[in-house]
């Protein structure tokens, strides 16, 4: 389905790429973009078996990537766009990278940072969530359906 240029969705279907990526190398997939002035300028997949690291979230990958692309820490005029809410050590991440949106598709029941605590973002930080839902939503329940066969 095509949406939008420059929309939300339209970024998302971006992360939704990079999660497919993650999971055609047998990670969990969740994918990530950050887009400044309507610009991709990071991508991210989870990489944790990959890498065999436990901080390698596409989140982390994304920020990195951001970071370095931008030659700084701060990240106040960036949108980033995850499949998954992110877990609390992402949400903390985002926090001090002083993000400026976040948007994500489907919610993290068992691990979001929502579930802990709802302030753990940056405070200027405007949040987005459900956008392309169950498109996310559904290549994560598919993934862990088929792990737990």
């Amino acid at each position: 389905m095509a949406y939008p240029l420059f929309s939300d969705e339209y970024f998302m279907n971006e992360a939704l790429k990079q999660a497919q990526s993650a999971e055609q190398q047998g990670e969990v997939p969740v994918g990530a973009v950050i887009v400044s002035n309507n610009t991709i300028i990071a991508r991210g997949h989870n990489m944790t078996q990959q890498l065999e690291d436990v901080t390698a979230h596409a989140e982390m990958i994304a920020l990195t990537s951001a970071s370095n692309f931008l030659g700084s820490k701060y990240l106040e005029e960036c949108t980033l766009y995850v499949t998954l809410e992110p877990c609390l050590m992402c949400a903390a991440a985002l926090k001090w990278a002083h993000l400026g949106r976040l948007i994500f598709g489907a919610p993290d029941p068992k691990e979001g940072y929502q579930l802990v605590e709802k302030n753990v973002l940056h405070p200027k930080t405007k949040l987005k969530n459900g956008v392309l839902e169950n498109e996310c939503g559904v290549m994560l329940k598919k993934f862990f359906k088929e792990r737990r066969r």
